[in-house]
């Protein structure tokens, strides 16, 4: 008996998984510098803490958060779930080849100042790298659910709202397990909340506007 032909993939996710797929590759090379954010580090000395700066790596998986959110409202919550569970491989992939590279012995031409700072940026303890894949899973799967559940609850109308809400809520639950498990308990303090903090603004101020771009995007490729 011959097998029934399997349906094709919809050109939106085809294009959205590769595209997360990516994000969560850089995610981890962006996150090696810290930077300031600008008006809002500001707000720190008005209420007397220091001023705000986060990671940059940020800015990548927010962009995951989005495509992740994104899938579900085009494709429903069981398709986004394994798109996160599919992260997991260019992630892990991309882990082993930078430790096989840091291996390997550099070729004798190589600038010693670049060899360097290649190993400084690239290098990282057990802990951090076990940080990053605990709070990437649990996070990216939070985000998924709570926005599903949203949309279950509200009935589909406030996208800006259901995105920016599970970002936001997945973002903190990403900062505490990451600081956590990387820098040990001593970290929590500034550090997390400052993290916090700024990655509920960045939430709210730039998930809403991605979300919609991203979802429209996935409804053009589609036709």
């Amino acid at each position: 008996m011959a097998s029934a032909p399997h349906a094709p993939i919809p050109r939106s996710l085809f294009a959205l998984s590769i595209f997360y797929g990516g994000m969560v590759c850089i995610a981890g090379v962006l996150g090696n510098k810290q930077v300031s954010l600008g008006p809002i580090s500001a707000l720190g000395p008005l209420v007397g803490l220091p001023p705000l700066a986060v990671e940059a790596g940020i800015f990548a998986f927010l962009l995951l958060v989005v495509t992740s959110s994104a899938v579900a409202e085009l494709h429903g919550q069981k398709v986004a779930g394994r798109l996160v569970l599919l992260g997991f491989v260019p992630l892990l992939v991309s882990m082993v080849l930078t430790l096989v590279v840091l291996e390997l012995p550099a070729a004798p031409e190589m600038d010693r100042a670049h060899l360097a700072a290649f190993e400084q940026m690239m290098g990282a303890t057990p802990w951090i790298w076990a940080g990053g894949i605990v709070a990437y899973g649990v996070s990216q799967t939070l985000n998924v659910t709570i926005f599903s559940w949203l949309k279950g609850r509200e009935g589909g109308r406030l996208l800006w709202f259901r995105a920016a809400t599970a970002s936001a809520l997945s973002q903190i639950v990403d900062s505490v397990l990451f600081i956590s498990i990387a820098f040990g308990l001593s970290a929590v303090g500034w550090l997390m909340a400052g993290q916090m903090l700024a990655k509920v603004v960045l939430s709210i101020v730039l998930v809403p506007p991605l979300i919609y771009l991203m979802v429209a995007l996935g409804r053009r490729l589609d036709g």
